[in-house]
């Protein structure tokens, strides 16, 4: 007999009172619960400062990473109010800290622009920590409250006098909802330093003092705010001009509000574009109107110029979108009074009206430009030339690419030894160095499900190639033929990739580095949604082997080295480092790399796209300098160096 079930009416209808829902579905609010939606809560209390320093009444804005987990931003701005509010008859302070949708950004009178303008971004991170304390200084008084889990642990008290003006939140987040409370020193400063750059002169501390020893700590204040933000960006390529070209008017809307759109645009010898766009302080990293109407300007203007000046061979030649953005780097902001983002996470805009009004300033402020500097205006033409000549030769590396494909669709690339299932969320694909390792990573593998793919030496470094050479290497045309999905900007279909992991394995040596830092180089470039998809990974082989008698264990660094050796007591222990897969039979492969039950897997994520950036460029870029640099500054780092 089965159970009744519940009847569905009134009864089953839950009410969740205050910040209950934040806490009974985090996610919806942050993005997850994972180290992205932990740093989240930092930001959104930083955020609340720098949209006082956007208003006039912030100059510097400190965080603190203190040890246990706890953070501390303070701020000098006017302080969140503390006065009574007339219809909740509570302080307004506890009315934000416990409120969804409370706050001063629903009109335009305490805040002319805002990032958080949902009114739910403290109010949420009270909602997930185990404890906040706000504590507002005012009219020479200090005043503080506490909340525990969202909800009120004390009446706002005043607590004595202070010189201090502005607000310190202190908070530790609820180790119930998070799975980690380990903060990124490295990550939570990308962002400060990302925000210090849009809002030229504004100062931003970072301390974490966890170690108890003497603190990391970074000061960011840049007079030249995104003008010094493309020029960061590009400090390890080499320019077309000198300084960057900046665009900076306000402009108005439909709705008779005002929009600042403000744009730096610096081109460079490489074939990459980089685009960051940002509204009211957010970094937009899915785009919107504003880079639509960016990016219209930009092929506009430069198609007019081209043609004003009888640069084009042929009348009717033009540039497309892709020709004039290889090689450019642009920085676009807007601040606006009512953005409309979707989702509480903010990484597209919505406002219909801010892609004309961005086009129009962007458009006038360039064309003004290449007419008073038509010398940088005649480089950026030739290059956008240069990059319209290899596109037709990419256009013809890509026919013959698909004609491979189509042919080889029975067996794929010869080499290829692929898996039994045609389900890709059930097949994975190793990328395999060598054709030893290779050889024993196909009789290792589970045949069902696994393929594997040997690749021959190094690939080629696209970050010093255009897409045509990229395409016509050999064994870039093998991996794009494997995974399926296609290559660039205009080729790239997600929908037909053939592997839900697509696995770097290489050897544990500088030449197996170095391959796998091409592979993610080509994959970061010209595959980027598989990383951004969470489809790429990196096999994690065991550096050694310890036999002792019938006994054989594997260690994957040398701290667990050191744990198995003791394990393992005194005696006579054969030691084996393994510097090449091709060293492990097929059988050991399997069992410490392949077999899913028992392996290591690295998932590649992209976390800072800024940073990333940055760190591609100078490590697989031309210039020597800033790569030599690095290694000199974290030569100190390296551990297990097989040379």
């Amino acid at each position: 007999m089965t159970e009744k079930k519940k009847a569905y009416d009134a009864e089953s209808i839950q009410v969740l009172e205050g910040l209950e829902a934040v806490r009974k579905r985090p996610s919806m609010y942050i993005g997850s619960t994972s180290s992205s939606g932990l740093h989240h809560l930092v930001y959104e209390v930083v955020d609340n400062s720098v949209d006082e320093a956007q208003s006039g009444f912030c100059t510097r804005i400190d965080v603190d990473v203190l040890p246990g987990g706890v953070i501390s931003v303070l701020d000098d701005g006017r302080g969140i109010p503390i006065d009574m509010h007339a219809k909740k008859n509570r302080p307004a302070l506890e009315v934000v800290m416990t409120t969804l949708h409370a706050g001063g950004k629903f009109d335009s009178e305490s805040y002319k622009v805002a990032g958080g303008l949902h009114g739910v971004g403290v109010s949420v991170v009270n909602a997930l920590s185990e404890w906040l304390e706000a504590e507002v200084y005012v009219s020479g008084k200090a005043y503080r409250q506490r909340y525990e889990r969202g909800k009120p642990a004390m009446d706002l008290e005043c607590i004595g006098d202070s010189d201090l003006k502005g607000t310190r939140i202190t908070f530790l987040a609820d180790s119930q909802i998070f799975d980690s409370l380990d903060y990124s020193f490295d990550t939570l400063s990308r962002r400060l330093r990302e925000l210090a750059f849009l809002n030229s002169g504004l100062q931003i501390n970072i301390r974490d003092t966890r170690d108890g020893k003497s603190p990391k700590k970074h000061n960011f204040q840049y007079s030249g705010g995104i003008a010094s933000f493309v020029r960061f960006i590009n400090e390890n390529r080499h320019t077309l001009h000198p300084d960057p070209i900046c665009v900076t008017r306000e402009t108005e809307l439909e709705d008779s509000s005002t929009v600042v759109v403000d744009c730096a645009v610096l081109y460079n010898t490489g074939y990459q574009e980089d685009i960051f766009s940002f509204a009211n302080n957010i970094n937009t990293i899915d785009g919107g109107t504003h880079l639509t109407g960016f990016k219209a300007a930009l092929t506009l203007a430069i198609n007019d110029y081209a043609s004003r000046s009888g640069l084009f061979k042929k009348s009717e030649d033009t540039f497309s979108g892709n020709d004039v953005r290889e090689g450019l780097t642009a920085v676009v902001s807007v601040k606006l009074t009512n953005p409309q983002f979707e989702g509480q996470t903010k990484t597209r805009l919505g406002n219909r009206d801010v892609k004309g009004a961005v086009q129009s300033v962007v458009y006038g402020g360039l064309a003004e430009f290449m007419e008073e500097n038509p010398g940088v205006a005649r480089r950026i033409v030739d290059k956008c030339m240069e990059t319209a000549t290899a596109r037709q030769a990419a256009r013809r590396a890509r026919e013959l690419t698909r004609r491979k494909s189509a042919l080889e669709t029975a067996a794929l690339p010869g080499k290829l030894a692929d898996c039994a299932v045609s389900d890709p969320a059930e097949a994975e694909i190793f990328l395999v160095e060598g054709d030893s390792a290779g050889g024993s990573a196909k009789q290792g593998r589970n045949r069902q499900y696994q393929a594997v793919l040997p690749l021959r030496g190094k690939i080629l470094n696209v970050e010093k190639a255009p897409l045509h050479r990229v395409l016509r290497n050999e064994e870039i045309r093998t991996i794009v033929t494997a995974v399926g999905t296609g290559v660039g900007e205009e080729d790239f279909d997600l929908s037909k990739l053939r592997y839900s992991r697509v696995i770097i394995m290489t050897d544990a040596d500088v030449d197996g580095a170095h391959i796998r830092t091409l592979l993610l180089t080509f994959f970061y470039r010209y595959m980027p949604v598989l990383i951004e998809k969470g489809h790429i990974f990196i096999a994690h082989p065991p550096l050694y082997q310890m036999r002792k008698g019938k006994q054989v264990r594997y260690a994957y660094s040398e701290a667990e080295k050191a744990r198995v050796l003791e394990d393992l007591g005194g005696g006579s222990i054969v030691i084996q480092r393994y510097k090449g897969l091709g060293e492990m039979n097929p059988e050991q492969l399997w069992s410490t790399t392949m077999n899913r039950e028992t392996r290591v897997l690295v998932q590649v994520r992209l976390e800072d796209l800024v940073e990333a950036n940055h760190v591609f460029t100078m490590l697989m870029g031309e210039e020597v300098e800033p790569r030599r640099d690095f290694i000199v500054r974290h030569a100190s780092e390296v551990r297990n160096l097989d040379v």
